[in-house]
This record gives structure tokens, C-alpha cells and sequence, in this order.
């Protein structure tokens, strides 16, 4: 299912808000055992939580494939992991 949030709030602090429904909501989907991922992929809004759920060894192969594909790490640097280090070197950090 697809989810939308709408909720009243106060003009001036709506993005202060935002973070705040949608770190809190991020949170409740992980403890309950869903996926953060979606049709539209992970993005940067959702690199924190993704982290808590991705297998550290998918994590390696993704750098792997990143080190190869993109060594200069010009494309989208830390959406999905963590950018390369200088050289190229994939730097896999365990997160759990």
C-alpha cells in the first residue's frame, strides 16, 4: 500500500514538522518488519532507515559494483551507501 500524510501544522515550521512525522513513521515501518523501500526507490529520505535493514553483505556488493561502474563516485554519492574514499576504495561501514 501507498500511504499519504496530510496534517494540519503551523505555517513557518512545516519543514521542521515534516522531519519529525517522517522520521517517526520511518521508525514505526522498521520496527514493525516492513521494507523502507518503494516503487521510487530509496533516495536520501530514506538512507537512514535502509541502513538499518540492509544486509551488510548486499551493502559490500553494492560498493563493489559502485567502485567499478562510477570510481570517480560522481554518481549520486551516499544516496543508497556511503561515497567511495579517495582512490576508489569502497568503504563499507556496518551499521548494525
Amino acid at each position: 500500500p501507498y500511504f499519504g500524510i496530510y496534517a494540519s501544522g503551523a505555517w513557518g515550521k512545516t519543514a521542521e514538522q515534516w522531519d519529525e512525522i517522517k522520521a517517526a513513521v520511518s521508525q514505526a515501518l522498521i520496527d514493525s518488519g516492513s521494507t523502507i523501500t518503494h516503487h521510487h526507490a530509496v533516495g536520501r529520505d530514506h538512507r537512514p532507515w535502509y541502513d538499518q535493514q540492509r544486509p551488510d553483505l548486499f551493502a559490500s556488493a553494492l560498493q563493489a559494483g559502485k567502485a567499478s561502474l562510477d570510481p570517480t563516485g560522481i554518481l549520486n554519492p551516499g544516496v543508497v551507501i556511503d561515497p567511495l574514499r579517495p582512490g576508489g576504495d569502497a568503504d563499507v561501514v556496518k551499521r548494525r
